[in-house]
């Protein structure tokens, strides 16, 4: 179930939120987040999709695999699915404190800021690496304006643990300038 979840999650970042035509409430939430990196969906709504992934779930995985392992893989997606909410917002909200949490924003983040065509995974690179969309960079190149609170210092500039991994582009004042890219 928690596999299962992973692949969900990739396949609707890809080809739901940032499909080129998507006009439903998903994608339209999702622009909203890309936009201004510290918005979430309600939690409400999320609530609501797990009530609604375990409505479907539950019993087509029952009648296919049983009823025990139906509810353990329903309980595994499920699980799975509000960690990765839990993670996905940490990683917005909270800075890292070990390799994976540090692996998991630099990935997340390159998404947001380099290319959100590529790594569509929040949770694992698993699919990104099967399907291609893998995006490596060495340093995320961060809009000031949109820089996580955790990222930067009282004065806007980037705190010193972060600044291999990080860059802030634009003026401190909200101008178009930028660094030149890094190869």
């Amino acid at each position: 179930g928690a596999l299962g979840w992973t692949l969900v999650e990739y396949v609707l970042h890809r080809f739901v939120f940032h499909a080129a035509t998507a006009a439903g409430p998903g994608a339209k939430e999702h622009r909203k987040h890309h936009v201004k990196v510290d918005y979430f969906a309600p939690w409400w709504q999320k609530a609501l999709a797990a009530v609604a992934a375990t409505l479907i779930l539950l019993p087509l995985l029952s009648s296919i695999a049983g009823f025990t392992l139906g509810v353990a893989c329903t309980l595994g997606f499920i699980a799975m699915y509000l960690l990765y909410e839990l993670l996905h917002r940490r990683a917005h909200t909270h800075p890292p404190r070990h390799r994976y949490g540090r692996w998991r924003r630099k990935h997340h983040f390159a998404h947001h800021f380099a290319d959100p065509r590529l790594a569509q995974g929040v949770t694992t690179p698993l699919w990104d690496t099967v399907f291609g969309t893998r995006l490596s960079v060495d340093r995320v190149r961060v809009p000031r304006r949109l820089a996580m609170h955790w990222l930067v210092d009282q004065n806007g500039e980037i705190h010193a643990e972060y600044a291999q991994d990080y860059v802030l582009v634009g003026s401190a004042k909200g101008d178009a300038s930028v660094e030149p890219r890094a190869s």
